[in-house]
């Protein structure tokens, strides 16, 4: 992933109710919800989610495809991977650590 994808990426995130719609859509998987079922959930009004939903749509984080009168929305694991992968590119100093050994990993540490 590239930098400044990584950046629109983290910037889309950085908001509670975009946050929180990311995460739902990754609980739900590949199927993905519809945007009242996320509006319903997330208890947020169908304007304020449309605008959300974009900014995480033009970010790479959520796809949408039309099913009869539905608009499903799905998180795009690839890139949510992708982010994963070029924030722990150089964990610990190039040394492999696992998610359970982060507490001691000795990057940064002289």
């Amino acid at each position: 992933m590239e930098t400044t994808n990584a950046i629109a990426a983290l910037a889309a995130l950085a908001q509670e109710s975009r946050l929180a719609a990311f995460r739902l859509l990754v609980q739900a998987g590949p199927d993905g919800l519809s945007a009242s079922r996320i509006a319903e959930a997330l208890r947020i009004p169908a304007s304020s989610l449309s605008f959300h939903l974009k900014e995480l749509t033009h970010a790479g984080l959520v796809a949408s495809r039309q099913e009869g009168r539905f608009v499903i929305y799905a998180a795009r694991f690839d890139t949510m991977n992708g982010l994963l992968a070029f924030l722990t590119d150089n964990c610990c100093g190039g040394n492999p650590c696992s998610p359970a050994g982060a507490d001691t990993c000795q990057a940064g540490v002289a």
